[in-house]
């Protein structure tokens, strides 16, 4: 099996709108969540804005991607390279923004531009930007997007169809029928997100989005790129269950990461640190910490960072392996921002420590019971 490697990250948050502004600002324990009122119609709410209105998908995803270029030190046109970059909202402002038109309101969107918002249409502009003319692919997955995304590319380079994929996720969720949306489901947090904690209240919704440079790790030596680390394996199942809430024994989400262990020639004992889904709503933090409780040692070491970015929905998976990869480049744990009193009894980072670092699994459990799991190493 080819051997796949990252090279290139690039990456926008509400902590920073650059990978290490994001990182240094996680590290140091602070947040991107505050309380804002983009649509004056709806009342504040704390988001994870990264300016001081809501972003657009597609500047959002040029600046993204082109960051990860730089990253890896690639200059476009890129022929040859491969384009998987998924949303699980895609274009949806701009559809809402095209309905209020419609109906006579405000519109930054007119009728004839409704071609360019669809949601593949992400993707094919990103292939466009970089002058890619191989595969084109806009994985839909929920909250598992991110990790469903670069599980693929990297599947593509696995079986030999590419030596190079640029990949990920992005995500301008913050619309008014978004935030709607979360309230009447009771999803939605009213002071923070706090992952884990006895005070959990529900998710944030942020926005950003990671973009890696995939390649195979000949091409990679070939020219001699520096290497963030390897994808090892990973695994992705479905709990068809329910719409919005997961399965309440864990069964498919277990089968994920038991199937990512395998293809990835690990075992539980194995992996240092897990970069949780830990969305901080009630249901979703009690099962994963169950799952985690049954599957693994105490002494792994757990976090999620949505407490610093907010929920980024189908973009959270790839910010957490953008991070899991940091962690392992400078052989530090990431905290799990917002948690002040555990629930359970899990080995969560309540600081940024030093530690030994090789092999990270990253979790992304979405709606629909969509499960993925991501395995990261950096013994190359």
């Amino acid at each position: 099996m080819v051997k796949v490697v990252v090279t290139g990250i690039g990456l926008v948050s509400a902590l920073g709108t650059n990978l290490e502004d994001s990182w240094q600002n996680l590290l140091a324990g602070k947040s991107g969540i505050q309380y804002q009122q983009p649509f004056a119609e709806l009342e504040s709410v704390p988001l994870g804005l990264i300016g001081k209105q809501p972003s657009e998908l597609k500047i959002l995803t040029q600046i993204i991607v082109a960051s990860a270029l730089r990253d890896a030190g690639l200059n476009p046109p890129l022929p040859d390279c491969a384009v998987v970059i998924g949303s699980s909202r895609s274009y949806q402002g701009a559809w809402e923004s095209l309905a209020r038109g419609m109906n006579g309101k405000d519109s930054n969107y007119a009728l004839e531009d409704w071609l360019d918002i669809l949601p593949q249409m992400n993707a094919i502009a990103t292939a466009r930007q970089i002058g890619a003319t191989g595969i084109v692919a806009a994985p839909m997955a929920a909250c598992a997007t991110g990790i469903w995304s670069i599980s693929q590319a990297a599947l593509l380079i696995q079986t030999g169809q590419c030596e190079r994929v640029i990949a990920g996720a992005v995500e301008a969720p913050i619309t008014p029928l978004t935030i709607c949306g979360f309230q009447q489901m009771n999803a939605l947090a009213k002071t923070g997100a706090y992952p884990f904690d006895v005070q959990r209240e529900g998710l944030v919704l942020g926005e950003g989005g990671a973009v890696l440079v995939l390649e195979s790790a000949e091409l990679a030596k070939q020219r001699q790129a520096r290497v963030y680390g390897e994808i090892l394996g990973f695994g992705l199942t479905a709990d068809a269950y329910h719409t919005n809430q997961p399965e309440p024994s864990g069964t498919s989400a277990i089968a994920a990461i038991k199937q990512c262990l395998e293809r990835s020639y690990l075992t539980p004992n194995d992996i240092n640190y897990i970069h949780a889904h830990g969305t901080a709503t009630q249901l979703n933090d009690k099962i994963e910490s169950k799952i985690i409780q049954q599957l693994f040692p105490k002494t792994v070491a757990i976090s999620s960072t949505k407490g610093a970015t907010g929920h980024t929905l189908g973009a959270s998976g790839a910010l957490g392996i953008a991070f899991a990869f940091k962690a392992l480049q400078q052989q530090v744990l990431p905290p799990c921002v917002g948690l002040q009193q555990p629930e359970f009894d899990l080995n969560f980072v309540m600081t940024a420590q030093q530690s030994s670092i090789q092999n990270i699994l990253c979790f992304s459990f979405g709606f629909g019971g969509q499960n993925a799991v991501i395995a990261l190493s950096n013994n190359i």
